[in-house]
């Protein structure tokens, strides 16, 4: 859209996704000075910055540092190129973003301090110098009065531009932040049962804190869970498997219950005794074994579904594969004794 002296307005919304696609085209990093040169510059696109852009990128030119450097722009050290193209490796990819995610948020929570500090510092300033100027108008026998009042009403003004941009830009980089947190969230979250996922289970295994253990582990397993699928569908053999995860935690409210792949969860317990995790898993367990699953679309009984567990209990300073491969012998033992059981030790 256009404002009233014609000039083409960005809304903040758009401004973020342009933003970003600008950032990633030059192959710059999500850095505050690589940020403020990106929003000068698609903040007014009709404006002189904008046009020398789109002049020395003709074609499909990537922006060089020197090129930033001559538009005012600054170039952070070491090297601020991201490779966008990336490594083939999944994992690589997926620890890459990781990285790129949380850089990034901690560039703009330092630079949303910075600009709340800001306003919070110019808020009432405007104010101030309206009622100084006022006051000044009010005080006869000044020869100076007419000068005095008229730079006074050009220093509000000015004044009053800045605190909306500066409420602009503090709003922009609220919504920015929010949205990185939700990213954040997203990458740690299973996109089926909505539980968190296995990255999230890593990251709290590695972040236990000694003083609130102990903590015990225990890896469950739908029994027969390929009977479902091949029986009744995927589809409904996702929706229990949701259903499932969703008991589980709801068993365990007050301990990370995690989609750790396929038909299994993790269940990492903190504060409770080998002995108190077993139970619990165990009355978890029942309360799965007596629900009657039934096909929604057709109201038709799935048959009695259970899961089995392996329950350990986790040693100080531990690594998880060693944990996790104790849990999964147990749950074997448990699979191999008959299933729909819990195997602790």
């Amino acid at each position: 859209m256009r404002d009233a002296q014609g000039a083409q307005q960005v809304s903040t919304e758009d401004l973020f996704d342009q933003i970003g696609r600008f950032l990633r085209k030059h192959r710059l990093r999500p850095d505050p000075s690589h940020y403020a040169f990106a929003h000068a510059v698609l903040s007014a696109p009709d404006g002189p910055l904008a046009a020398q852009v789109a002049q020395l990128t003709e074609g499909g030119v990537r922006l060089l540092r020197r090129d930033i450097e001559a538009l005012g722009g600054q170039v952070t050290e070491p090297s601020a190129v991201v490779d966008h193209d990336g490594p083939c490796d999944p994992a690589q990819r997926e620890g890459q973003a990781d990285r790129l995610v949380a850089e990034t948020q901690e560039y703009v929570d330092g630079f949303a301090t910075i600009m709340h500090s800001i306003h919070a510092e110019t808020r009432g300033f405007g104010h101030d110098l309206a009622e100084s100027a006022a006051a000044i108008t009010t005080s006869p026998g000044l020869a100076e009065i007419d000068e005095i009042t008229r730079i006074t009403t050009a220093m509000i003004g000015r004044i009053r531009e800045s605190e909306v941009r500066l409420a602009k830009a503090k709003h922009e980089t609220d919504v920015l932040r929010a949205k990185l947190i939700e990213a954040r969230d997203s990458a740690r979250r299973d996109t089926l049962t909505g539980l968190p996922n296995r990255r999230a289970f890593d990251e709290a295994f590695g972040a236990r804190d000694a003083d609130k253990g102990p903590y015990c582990l225990a890896v469950c397993d739908v029994d027969r869970f390929k009977r479902v699928n091949d029986a009744f569908g995927h589809g409904v053999g996702d929706r229990v498997l949701t259903a499932i995860g969703q008991m589980i935690a709801a068993g365990c409210e007050g301990h990370l219950v995690v989609r750790h792949g396929g038909e299994e969860f993790a269940v990492l317990l903190c504060g409770v005794s080998l002995s108190d995790a077993a139970r619990l898993l165990d009355s978890v367990r029942a309360i799965v074994a007596a629900k009657r699953f039934r096909n929604r679309e057709t109201d038709s009984p799935l048959g009695q579904i259970t899961f089995s567990a392996g329950v350990t209990a986790i040693h100080a300073d531990e690594a998880a594969e060693s944990a996790f491969a104790r849990a999964d012998r147990l749950l074997y033992t448990a699979k191999g004794d008959g299933r729909d059981r819990i195997c602790a030790a």
